[in-house]
């Protein structure tokens, strides 16, 4: 591992990411549907927190409105000490291309470009040009540096999804949220993918916050939070596997109950 450079941040007291009494409901009358009741949570810096709930319970959802990708309905969404609905659609572009990072189930990688040219991409999108040190860093955590030359197609979907995560991190974002990374790969290269974003954390100081559904995914995190129908409903901290699927079962059986 190269020498760590921690991304600029705002004052360690002060969370990545906050929502406060967050709720987004989407239709009107007989088909509205409240996605998040009234949820208040904060995303400490430099820590890598999974999100999990059964399907429907909102954790897509809560991971897009603080993204600023979803409106909210009321409540606030913060990414540091921004108000998110305090900007208007041009200040909401920059603040996600200078702020944010996204990774998806999808590698979205163009197949007609080098591994390093995908990494590199949003920053040429926007003018900007890399930080030299902060690529070295990054090309170094990634594990990948012989194959920089190499098109998405010669890279397996483990190497594809690792360049995905590098590219979220090269414009040094203040926060990476994935959405269900390892979605689309075998055990494997799922596993490459959490150890890169387990180091992102631990070696670049990044904050990550990972929705998933995978038990063994959410023990690579410092901290898990549950939601359940639009609610947060517990976490855990220092997760294992076994404590994640413990208490997802528990919640699946008072589903039961209750429904």
């Amino acid at each position: 591992m190269s020498q760590t450079l921690v991304p600029p941040a705002a004052p360690l007291t002060e969370p990545a990411a906050r929502a406060t009494a967050l709720t987004k409901v989407y239709g009107k009358g007989e088909t509205q549907v409240t996605a998040l009741d009234s949820v208040s949570v904060e995303f400490a810096r430099a820590r890598f927190t999974a999100v999990m709930g059964p399907s429907g319970s909102g954790k897509s959802t809560l991971m897009h409105c603080m993204a600023g990708l979803d409106p909210v309905t009321s409540g606030s969404a913060r990414i540091g000490d921004v108000e998110l609905a305090s900007l208007n659609d041009r200040q909401l572009t920059q603040l996600r291309r200078e702020k944010v990072g996204f990774v998806f189930q999808g590698f979205n990688l163009l197949p007609t470009l080098t591994a390093l040219e995908n990494m590199t991409l949003p920053l040429r999108l926007a003018g900007r040009q890399p930080d030299a040190a902060w690529l070295d860093t990054v090309v170094a955590t990634v594990g990948l540096a012989g194959r920089l030359a190499h098109r998405p197609s010669q890279l397996s979907g483990g190497q594809q999804q690792r360049i995905a995560v590098a590219r979220a991190l090269v414009s040094r974002p203040e926060i990476v949220f994935a959405d269900e990374p390892t979605g689309n790969l075998d055990s494997r290269s799922g596993a490459e993918v959490l150890g890169f974003l387990r180091d992102s954390v631990r070696e670049l100081g990044q904050t990550v916050v990972m929705v998933t559904h995978d038990p063994v995914a959410a023990a690579h995190a410092d901290r898990v939070v549950f939601l359940a129908d639009g609610r947060l409903v517990d976490e855990l901290h220092a997760p294992t596997a076994d404590r994640v699927l413990d208490r997802m079962l528990a919640f699946e059986a008072q589903g039961r109950r209750t429904g």
